[in-house]
């Protein structure tokens, strides 16, 4: 007779924490990311925030804390969003400061204080403030692409990706309901009045390629290869041009399914 299973966690050295503090860290942060900071009552909540032309700058998960704010984020973004939560924080009563609180991820059962990753049940649960032990070796690559889940820095490009294209809705990293935040009115466009004709897809993959090798089709680019794992990729599509057989430098793709399109609504 088997015991029940351990949770497996490893620590996540490429992450940092920052702190947000003050009585006005909720409204302030409300009035700058993508996400809806009411979801804190349930959990973690996934965000970003935009430029002003609606294009992705920064990605993250917010923390709650009973008297902060947690900002988890790539460790190499995470002094320039310092910079940028400081530019925009002019006379609120707020405070943004680095820390070392050691983040840990992993799968199986949840220990106690985690949280679960609100992206994808398959990137299990996070945790805040221990230190796991042991190296790494969960493979979180095989789980992004099979789940079509972008990473910052590679998927997620700054001042170029749109979080529509980049699946931020289906990844739960939006709310279009939540009023006012800088780049809102691209993304709510986007939503509302055009159809996604490029975006993050999944492809069958034959061969290799590095990551950013442009894609073509008959000739013809069409999109850009990232991640890969196990003969699958994510990819950046231009959909009218992604049916057939495509090319990323010596690398045979194919759409391993139809490619989701948002519906224009109102």
């Amino acid at each position: 007779m088997t015991g029940p299973i351990a949770p497996v966690g490893e620590p996540a050295p490429d992450r940092r924490v920052l702190r947000v503090t003050g009585s006005a860290r909720e409204s302030f942060l409300q009035g700058l990311v993508t996400n809806d900071l009411k979801r804190l009552d349930h959990g973690l909540v996934y965000a970003a925030i935009l430029s002003p032309q609606g294009k992705y700058l920064f990605d993250f998960l917010l923390v709650p804390q009973p008297d902060a704010i947690l900002i988890d984020i790539a460790a190499p973004f995470a002094d320039a969003l310092a910079r940028r939560l400081t530019m925009y924080r002019l006379r609120a009563d707020v405070a943004i400061a680095p820390t070392d609180i050691p983040v840990t991820c992993g799968l199986g059962p949840a220990p106690q204080g985690s949280f679960a990753d609100p992206r994808h049940p398959a990137l299990g649960w996070r945790a805040y403030g221990r230190a796991a032990a042991g190296p790494a070796t969960i493979d979180w690559d095989v789980i992004r692409v099979e789940h079509l889940i972008p990473e910052t820095g590679i998927e997620l490009i700054p001042d170029d990706t749109y979080i529509l294209e980049a699946g931020f809705e289906r990844l739960h990293g939006v709310d279009f309901r939540k009023g006012c935040y800088v780049g809102q009115e691209v993304t709510a466009r986007m939503k509302h009045k055009t159809e996604l004709r490029k975006g993050l897809a999944t492809v069958a993959v034959t061969g290799a390629a590095p990551v950013g090798t442009e894609i073509t089709a008959d000739g013809k680019p069409a999109g850009v290869l990232f991640s890969q794992s196990g003969g699958r990729g994510i990819a950046w599509l231009r959909f009218d041009r992604a049916g057939g057989q495509m090319r990323a430098g010596g690398a045979l793709l194919t759409l391993s399914e139809p490619a989701l399109t948002a519906t224009p609504q109102g």
